[in-house]
Parts: C-alpha cells; sequence; structure tokens
C-alpha cells in the first residue's frame, strides 16, 4: 500500500468526519453521515493496519473514530441534563407503550378476582377451609384493619414500597418465562377475591373496599403495568419478527428498564398513600363519610397523575419518535437527535 496516496485520497473523508464529530447537535441527516462515514473510516483503518502495521496516520485516524465513538456510547458530561429527556420523553414512552397490554391484565385480574369472590361467597365449605370461624372472624373485625396501623407509618410504608417493587421487578425479570406473570396475576386475583369474600361474609364489605381504596388504585395499576412488561418481553422471544430472539429480548428489555424506574417512583407514592393516608383517622376526626372521601379522593388523584402521565405524556412522547429504549447509542448520544 501506497500509505500517503491512500492518506490523499481519503483525506476529505476523514476532515468531514471529524467535522461531524464536533458539532454539537447534528440533523437526523448528519447523525446518518456520521455513522456512515464512521463505518468507512473504521474499515479503512483496518486496511492500513492491515498493510502497514502501527503509523501516524493510523494513529490520528484511531483517536478520531474514538472520539466519534464516544458521540455514540459516551455519557453525558453532566448525568443530570440526561434527566428532562428521561423523565419527558423515555419514562412516558416506555410506559404508553404498554397500555393496551396493561388493560388486558387489569380486566383479567378483575374478572378472576370476580370469579374467586363468587364462588367463595356461595359455597361455605370454601370459606371453611380458609380457616376456623374463629380466625375468619378476627380477620374481618380485627386483623384487616388493624394491619395498617399496627406499625408505625414510616417503616410500615417503606415495608410496603420495597414488597410492591421486588413483585414488579419479578414480573419483569421473569417475564421471559411465560409462566411467571400468570403466576402472579392469579395469586394476587385469588387473594383479593378470596379476602373480599371474608369480609363480606362478616359485612364487612364497606370496610374491604374502604380500605383498598385510598392507596389500592395506584399499587394495582403498578402491578399490572410490570405484568404487562413481563408478558411484553415474553412475546418479544415468541414473536420476535425480523430480529433474532436475542436481539428481540435484548432491544424490548432495554426499554423496560425504563419502566422499572417509573414503578419504583410510582409503588414509592402508592407506599406513602398506603403508610399514612389509608390508616389516618380522618373520618374519626371529622365524620365518615367526609373522611372517606377525603382519602379515597387522594389515592384517585395519585392514580389520575399517573394515567396522565402514563397516556398523555406518553402518547405525546411516542409521537415524538421516542420508545423509552435505555440502549447504549440513545442514552449515551442523546446529541445525535435532531434540533
Amino acid at each position: 500500500m501506497d500509505l500517503d496516496a491512500y492518506t490523499e485520497a481519503h483525506r476529505s473523508d476523514w476532515e468531514r468526519l471529524d467535522e461531524l464529530s464536533r458539532t454539537p447537535r447534528l440533523t437526523g441527516t448528519q447523525s446518518d453521515e456520521l455513522i456512515t462515514r464512521y463505518q468507512g473510516a473504521a474499515a479503512q483503518l483496518s486496511a492500513i493496519k492491515t498493510t502497514a502495521g502501527s503509523t501516524a496516520v493510523g494513529d490520528r485516524l484511531s483517536v478520531l473514530l474514538s472520539r466519534v465513538r464516544l458521540r455514540f456510547t459516551g455519557a453525558s458530561g453532566n448525568a443530570l441534563s440526561q434527566l428532562p429527556r428521561f423523565f419527558l420523553l423515555q419514562l412516558p414512552a416506555a410506559l404508553y407503550r404498554l397500555r393496551w397490554l396493561t388493560l388486558a391484565v387489569t380486566a383479567a385480574t378483575v374478572l378472576i378476582a370476580l370469579a374467586f369472590g363468587v364462588w367463595a361467597s356461595h359455597d361455605p365449605r370454601v370459606l371453611a377451609n380458609l380457616g376456623s370461624e374463629s380466625d375468619l372472624s378476627s380477620l374481618a373485625h380485627d386483623q384487616f384493619v388493624s394491619y395498617y396501623s399496627e406499625n408505625p407509618a414510616a417503616s410500615f410504608a417503606g415495608r410496603v414500597w420495597t414488597n410492591n417493587a421486588w413483585i414488579a421487578a419479578q414480573c419483569i425479570a421473569f417475564g421471559i418465562t411465560g409462566v411467571w406473570v400468570p403466576y402472579v396475576v392469579l395469586q394476587n386475583a385469588q387473594n383479593l377475591g378470596i379476602t373480599g369474600a371474608v369480609m363480606f361474609a362478616y359485612d364487612k364489605g364497606d370496610v374491604f373496599f374502604l380500605f383498598i381504596a385510598p392507596h389500592g388504585q395506584l399499587e394495582m395499576t403498578c402491578i399490572f403495568v410490570a405484568a404487562a412488561a413481563g408478558l411484553r418481553i415474553f412475546w418479544s422471544w415468541i414473536a420476535p419478527g425480523r430480529r433474532t430472539r436475542l436481539d428481540s429480548i435484548a432491544h424490548e428489555g432495554r426499554s423496560l428498564i425504563t419502566v422499572v424506574v417509573g414503578l419504583i417512583i410510582a409503588l414509592f407514592m402508592s407506599g406513602i398513600v398506603e403508610g399514612f393516608v389509608t390508616p389516618w383517622p380522618l373520618q374519626e376526626q371529622i365524620n365518615p363519610t367526609l373522611g372517606w372521601t377525603i382519602k379515597i379522593g387522594i389515592g384517585t388523584l395519585a392514580l389520575a397523575a399517573f394515567l396522565t402521565y402514563m397516556l398523555v405524556v406518553g402518547r405525546r412522547a411516542s409521537r415524538e419518535g421516542e420508545t423509552g429504549d435505555l440502549d447504549a447509542f440513545e442514552s449515551g448520544a442523546t446529541t445525535l437527535t435532531a434540533a
């Protein structure tokens, strides 16, 4: 190889690559050009090293390619500057992608819980198998309510948060198995239906709904979203499309890491409601109707805020082309996006 001639032939390409690598913000066309020129320069560097070994030209080209590669994989100089994009685009877009699966999981949970509740309510043998008369009576008249106030509010909220976050993480992490998410949905729905049946059997149905409603709206929605995320990972393995199965799973996994972060935050809020609002004796301080209205209203507002973020903000982010994918290229090369 005539290294001087080879260098002269590709000098303009390398200069253009250098110019693009130093441009603070690139248009979509410029981003595509940067990638194309990077790939070409990488092949040219390989040719230089193969035929000429270590040279000053090759070293300079290697440094240039390293700088370009940082545009793809390097983190921003200020991690805090990435937070607005994460919370305004990536997270809501990732949640928005799960909207229909979340609705399906919600409907399935409600139907299964109702089925178990009706079955237990109409068959005394089912309730008898759950425990003795005294045990069930204690649950309905004392344990169900005292569960929310027997521990200090802060420690109870923390315990509830970590437990629910763990369940959500399991749904996503083990969703690929195809059986874990249905198992969690079935178990939660069964517990909900059976507990409701016991409460109604002892004329405490109103207490059941009153104590579930403040925190349960947001808490159960978060679990439904986590279950939907797990099912999406499973489906990416079953139907990978044009990707290989490993690529499809990796792509969905990167997107759903975003969901995990969002659910941890949302479940923290539901834990605060469950620890401080649900057991709050407001109905005793004011009057039962107004007190419960305020407590359930707080839970409803929390759910409304989450759904607005998921559906309204998420729809807008999705329309802007955001997918919620946290792969190295998109998370590290935010400056490659069009202005």
